[in-house]
Protein backbone atom coordinates (compact mmCIF):
# COMPACT_ATOMS: atom_id res chain seq x y z
CA UNK A 1 0.00 0.00 0.00
CA UNK A 2 1.38 3.40 -0.45
CA UNK A 3 0.60 6.77 0.28
CA UNK A 4 -1.54 9.28 -2.70
CA UNK A 5 -1.80 12.91 -2.95
CA UNK A 6 -5.18 13.51 -0.87
CA UNK A 7 -7.77 12.86 -3.80
CA UNK A 8 -11.99 13.47 -3.31
CA UNK A 9 -14.00 10.84 -4.03
CA UNK A 10 -18.16 10.83 -4.12
CA UNK A 11 -19.23 7.51 -1.93
CA UNK A 12 -22.32 6.81 -0.16
CA UNK A 13 -23.78 10.03 -0.71
CA UNK A 14 -20.81 11.89 0.99
CA UNK A 15 -17.20 13.59 -0.47
CA UNK A 16 -14.66 11.28 1.28
CA UNK A 17 -10.64 11.43 0.73
CA UNK A 18 -8.84 8.62 -0.38
CA UNK A 19 -5.01 8.91 0.85
CA UNK A 20 -3.96 5.34 0.21
CA UNK A 21 -3.78 3.09 -2.88
CA UNK A 22 -3.11 -0.58 -2.93
CA UNK A 23 -1.95 -2.15 -6.34
CA UNK A 24 -2.14 -6.09 -6.93
CA UNK A 25 -1.24 -8.42 -10.07
CA UNK A 26 -4.38 -10.27 -10.80
CA UNK A 27 -2.95 -11.99 -14.07
CA UNK A 28 0.30 -11.42 -16.09
CA UNK A 29 1.15 -13.70 -19.13
CA UNK A 30 4.35 -13.70 -18.61
CA UNK A 31 4.65 -12.46 -22.49
CA UNK A 32 3.00 -8.86 -23.24
CA UNK A 33 0.59 -7.72 -20.84
CA UNK A 34 -0.55 -7.81 -16.72
CA UNK A 35 -3.72 -6.65 -15.11
CA UNK A 36 -3.56 -5.08 -12.02
CA UNK A 37 -6.51 -4.84 -9.58
CA UNK A 38 -6.32 -1.48 -7.47
CA UNK A 39 -8.22 -0.07 -4.52
CA UNK A 40 -8.32 3.22 -3.04
CA UNK A 41 -8.83 3.91 0.55
CA UNK A 42 -9.17 6.76 3.22
CA UNK A 43 -7.75 4.69 5.81
CA UNK A 44 -6.25 1.06 5.58
CA UNK A 45 -9.64 -0.66 6.21
CA UNK A 46 -12.01 1.81 4.14
CA UNK A 47 -12.11 1.10 0.40
CA UNK A 48 -14.07 4.16 -1.52
CA UNK A 49 -13.05 2.79 -5.14
CA UNK A 50 -11.95 -0.02 -6.75
CA UNK A 51 -11.34 -1.69 -10.20
CA UNK A 52 -8.79 -2.58 -12.90
CA UNK A 53 -6.00 -2.03 -15.68
CA UNK A 54 -3.94 -3.36 -17.96
CA UNK A 55 -0.27 -2.56 -18.58
CA UNK A 56 0.83 -3.93 -22.18
CA UNK A 57 3.39 -2.85 -25.14
CA UNK A 58 6.21 -0.67 -23.82
CA UNK A 59 4.74 -0.32 -20.69
CA UNK A 60 4.88 -3.92 -20.14
CA UNK A 61 8.47 -4.22 -21.49
CA UNK A 62 9.68 -1.55 -19.34
CA UNK A 63 7.90 -2.97 -15.87
CA UNK A 64 9.26 -7.00 -16.78
CA UNK A 65 12.05 -5.47 -17.14
CA UNK A 66 12.97 -3.35 -14.15
CA UNK A 67 15.40 -3.51 -11.30
CA UNK A 68 12.40 -2.72 -9.02
CA UNK A 69 9.03 -3.91 -10.81
CA UNK A 70 6.82 -3.24 -8.03
CA UNK A 71 7.64 0.23 -8.06
CA UNK A 72 7.51 0.57 -10.77
CA UNK A 73 3.67 -0.77 -11.25
CA UNK A 74 2.67 1.88 -8.55
CA UNK A 75 4.09 4.44 -10.76
CA UNK A 76 2.43 3.53 -13.98
CA UNK A 77 -0.96 3.12 -12.15
CA UNK A 78 -1.25 6.09 -10.17
CA UNK A 79 -0.72 7.67 -13.51
CA UNK A 80 -2.97 5.48 -15.35
CA UNK A 81 -5.37 6.64 -12.57
CA UNK A 82 -4.29 10.60 -12.63
CA UNK A 83 -2.97 10.21 -9.26
CA UNK A 84 0.61 11.22 -7.23
CA UNK A 85 2.33 8.86 -5.32
CA UNK A 86 3.82 10.94 -1.82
Amino acid sequence: MKQIQSVSIWYNGQMVVATLIKMTSTNDNLVDSATFYYALFVNANFVVAEGSIIMAGADYITYSSSSDSNEYAYQWGAAQLNLTLV
